[in-house]
């Protein structure tokens, strides 16, 4: 029962790792990212780091595998968000200046 249910939770953080590409292909059909808060990804990629540096101090893949994929994909996310960007000046928030 442990394996299945650490494979289901691996299988799902790998699924949740790509979720960010629905927000990525609403900033390239609406060419804004006016609704996305960079503030909020800046924390979700400090919570990446943090856990992919804990399963690999500890050997745990399963758990470094999603984490780094979900990093990758934010980072994309991140940079299409910030090009997409309304305005000069914007900061971390989404207001300007």
């Amino acid at each position: 029962m442990l394996d299945a249910l650490a494979f289901a939770a691996a299988g799902w953080g790998v699924l949740m790792a790509f979720s960010p590409l629905l927000q990525i292909r609403r900033i390239l059909v609406r060419r804004s990212s006016a609704d996305v808060s960079l503030a909020s990804m800046v924390v979700l990629q400090v919570g990446f780091a943090l856990w992919i540096a804990y399963g690999a101090s500890i050997g745990n893949w399963p758990l470094v595998i999603p984490n780094s994929i979900a990093a990758l994909v934010g980072i994309a996310l991140m940079a299409i968000a910030w090009r997409y960007r309304k305005g000069a000046g914007v900061g971390l928030s989404g207001e300007g200046p």
